[in-house]
């Protein structure tokens, strides 16, 4: 069947779908049934068309209102972490890849600005911070501001801090997407500016073993938070066949959930921030170790596995 055909066959279902909601078990079931016979077809013989794309998206959405309507509250901590916010992920993966390219350019601009302008570095980190970052390195201990402060009263402040930070970057997002975008800009000029200059004392190799022990969950994070605040303005934007303010409210629900989804990961890297990072004489192989196992859990958690579950979706529909 030409693709043509079949939208024009199924539509008329997808829309009255996604415009008349229903909280009804079995007509939840049934619903998601057909969306993933349609889903499996679509991607048989359209597998790279905006068909495929929307009944994935569809289905994604229908598996969440089963899972959100279920009996067994019990599991519903599990079932968030498990299912839906991966589900989340793949749905939405347009604005974490949008988000992620912005947080690169960004930094670039603030490395590049920093090797251009001998001024950029303390104008974005403060005169205190390079200063006392510059006798640290001058007494041989280059990351000693991440000793200075107790290990709880330090873990405290940048797990609240980075999770306040991450809920205003989505709250941003609600001013047509830019808000979002000003505050990848700032994180990262803020962090190529950083970064740069580790790398201009010599200390570039050294920052990343030191630095991004915490760094790689802290600034996958914010990536995540800003593709959260991508979908909230987009939401707004772009409503496709959703009534505006339907749509508004569907962003606003997706993208909180996708910030709230972070929270134990912010708490994981500010741990490590507070308790790990500080033992800047760690061997290598250790640092090495918690680098790269940071980075392979947040590829496999925000990309492999939400594609790997998205393509079977129906066992995880409720057992009659």
């Amino acid at each position: 069947m030409r693709e043509p055909l079949f939208v024009k066959q199924n539509s008329e279902k997808w829309t009255s779908f996604e415009n008349a909601p229903t909280s009804d078990p079995d007509k939840l079931a049934d619903r998601f049934i057909q969306i993933t016979d349609d889903l499996a077809y679509a991607k048989t013989f359209y597998p790279k068309s905006k068909t495929t794309t929307y009944l994935n998206g569809l289905a994604a959405t229908l598996h969440q209102s089963i899972y959100k309507n279920k009996t067994e509250k019990s599991n519903r901590f599990i079932t968030f972490w498990k299912y839906e916010l991966p589900l989340l992920f793949k749905t939405y993966q347009k604005p974490l890849l949008y988000s992620f390219i912005f947080t690169i350019l960004f930094t670039a601009i603030g490395a590049f600005s920093a090797k251009y302008d001998e001024n950029f570095v303390r104008l974005i980190l403060g005169d205190q911070y390079v200063d006392m970052t510059n006798a640290n390195i001058a007494k041989g201990d280059p990351f000693g501001v991440y000793k200075q402060a107790g290990e709880f009263p330090m873990f405290v402040f940048i797990a609240s801090n980075n999770i306040y930070v991450a809920f205003v970057n989505f709250v941003g997002g609600i001013i047509f997407s830019v808000g979002a975008l000003y505050f990848m800009f700032s994180n990262g000029v803020m962090l190529g500016a950083f970064q740069y200059y580790f790398f201009s004392k010599g200390l570039g190799v050294a920052s990343v073993l030191v630095i991004w022990i915490h760094g790689t969950l802290e600034i996958s994070s914010f990536i995540i938070a800003g593709a959260a605040g991508l979908v909230l303005g987009n939401s707004l934007l772009f409503p496709k066949t959703y009534p505006r303010m339907v749509s508004l409210k569907k962003g606003a629900k997706d993208g909180m959930k996708m910030v709230l989804g972070l929270v134990p990961i912010f708490i994981t890297a500010a741990f490590f921030e507070s308790f790990v990072t500080r033992h800047t004489e760690m061997p290598i192989w250790l640092s090495v170790a918690i680098l790269a196992t940071s980075l392979l859990f947040m590829i496999w958690y925000v990309i492999i596995y939400p594609n790997l579950l998205s393509k079977n979706p129906k066992p995880y529909a409720p057992k009659n």
